[in-house]
């Protein structure tokens, strides 16, 4: 319990900043920060899913290669700018979202989805995805990482829509 204490003391001292006071009292700064974190999210699984789709075996005729030239980088981009935006927003109530199950689910599942991706990227399978060509069918480790990642960015989005009304 005394690490906890601590952690407690720390989360309140960093949403007692200047930085998370001004947003939680601004007018237009919280909104906008919220509305970036949700266009992250909206570049993140909007390029994600396509590609997800691609693995599942959708679209066979679009070589992998040529969707994930274009839809990585934009994915990469909604990343960084829903963690830069939700780093900014748990800011402001540390405290409460730290001891909230649901936050701490949320969490989880992201931290499950990146591995996911970055476990399929290492994998032998995923140097083999570019050589797809159309007609022919992903393997099963890869049909499994696109249906995986599917149903875990949309359990965090869900997470996150529901800790906004908590």
């Amino acid at each position: 319990m005394e690490i906890w204490s601590t952690v407690l003391e720390a989360l309140t001292a960093l949403q007692n900043m200047a930085l998370p006071s001004a947003l939680r009292t601004s007018r237009w700064v919280y909104p906008i920060v919220n509305a970036g974190h949700i266009l992250g999210l909206a570049m993140l699984f909007g390029a994600i899913l396509p590609l997800d789709l691609r693995l599942l075996g959708f679209w066979s005729a679009v070589p992998v290669k040529s969707l994930s030239r274009v839809l990585l980088p934009v994915a990469l981009c909604g990343l960084s700018l829903s963690i830069i935006t939700g780093l900014l927003l748990f800011s402001v109530g540390a405290a409460k979202y730290a001891a909230t199950p649901l936050f701490q689910v949320k969490l989880l599942l992201v931290a499950l989805a990146i591995a996911n991706a970055l476990l399929l990227r290492r994998s032998a399978d995923w140097s083999s995805v570019f050589e797809l060509q159309s007609k022919e069918a992903s393997g099963l480790r890869l049909q499994l990482a696109g249906g995986i990642s599917i149903l875990l960015w949309l359990a965090v989005i869900l997470c996150g829509r529901f800790l906004a009304y908590i």
